[in-house]
């Protein structure tokens, strides 16, 4: 399974977890890293992970000269966005990998995702395409005007004609517009990947409930033990709409929001502290034992957040956004979790 991912010191505690979840479920992978500062590429060299290809962003900006002026255009996370074709396409011209699979590096894995390739082989797919799953509520079709039916997150293109053709025309869209603003067509990099099916040939829809659990569809979910099967240990959730149950395979962990180095606001969209324990509590744990670790190298991740170049935008989410939640019990005290650590 060969996979790449992007991200910069900031996010270096949630790449290292993504890259510990990977190797406590397989060893049968490579996870290509591009690393969007110094401070990043220098951690990441000195660990000498395993089936870890560091690289760093200027690879992909010497391969492709118009990213240095549009990094000057947009905003660290819209930059980022704009190279996740990007990074893809280098990692199959490159590298010559058969496939290659974006993840977002606030993923987290919870049992081996070779059942989802395994899916994927199954359907004779070129490309992978992971819905979001939105409800038909009016909060869920709202949201699916916003941010389209697929999510970038975990996506699958191999290294035929029909793949190449889909991604080289995602990568000049992102190109020509990628930014944080709601528009009818666009958003980010995200509802390009929307017209995929319609477009182009050997696209596959996830089916796999496992694959895409996160906060935007949580709610549809509840914990109902754990699948012991193969030591995985993985959290088992049932779909209250059919009873349907489902070891969870990666869950997204977007949206958290530090209030400060002691709190932090998951927004886990559902209000069942035992399904939002059981799938946070872990995951918030390895985080503090990797940025206690990366404090000892003298690297600090400050709190507020934002990902807009608008600078309206970006003050009310840096400001504002990160104290909104709809439960208390989504407020994690991180001494706690870290007395247990």
């Amino acid at each position: 399974m060969i996979f790449c991912t992007l991200f910069d010191s900031y996010y270096l505690d949630k790449g290292l977890a993504l890259y510990n979840s990977l190797l406590n479920v397989t060893n049968n992978f490579k996870l290509y890293i591009y690393a969007f500062d110094d401070v990043a590429y220098n951690v990441l060299s000195e660990k000498k992970l395993q089936n870890v290809v560091a690289l760093r962003k200027e690879d992909l900006e010497t391969s492709y000269p118009i990213l240095n002026k549009l990094k000057e255009e947009r905003s660290k996370a819209e930059y980022s966005w704009t190279c996740t074709p990007v990074a893809i396409e280098y990692v199959l011209k490159h590298f010559n990998e058969e496939s290659c699979t974006y993840i977002d590096a606030d993923l987290y894995f919870f049992s081996d995702p070779q059942i989802l390739f395994n899916e994927i082989k199954s359907a004779g797919a070129n490309v992978l395409v992971t819905p979001h799953r939105f409800t038909d509520s009016i909060k869920d079709r709202r949201l699916l005007n916003r941010s389209g039916k697929y999510c970038v997150e975990f996506n699958y293109f191999d290294n035929s004609e029909n793949s190449l053709e889909a991604l080289s025309w995602w990568k000049e869209k992102c190109f020509e517009w990628c930014y944080h603003i709601y528009e009818k067509d666009r958003m980010g990099d995200q509802k390009y990947i929307e017209k995929f099916p319609e477009m182009f040939e050997g696209v596959h829809e996830l089916e796999n409930l496992g694959g895409g659990v996160a906060p935007w569809n949580l709610a549809q979910y509840e914990y109902t033990g754990n699948n012991l099967d193969n030591g995985m240990n993985a959290p088992v959730l049932r779909e209250k709409a059919t009873g349907k149950e489902f070891p969870i395979v990666f869950y997204h962990f977007q949206s958290m929001r530090y209030i400060s180095e002691d709190l932090i606001i998951i927004r886990s969209e559902t209000h069942s502290k035992k399904t939002k324990d059981i799938i946070y509590r872990p995951y918030l744990t390895e985080l503090e034992k990797i940025r206690q670790q990366l404090k000892k190298q003298g690297i600090t991740f400050y709190v507020a957040q934002s990902y807009a170049s608008n600078p309206i935008i970006k003050f009310v989410q840096k400001y504002i956004l990160r104290f909104k939640m709809k439960s208390l019990t989504d407020v994690y005290n991180l001494k706690k979790l870290r007395k247990t650590i």
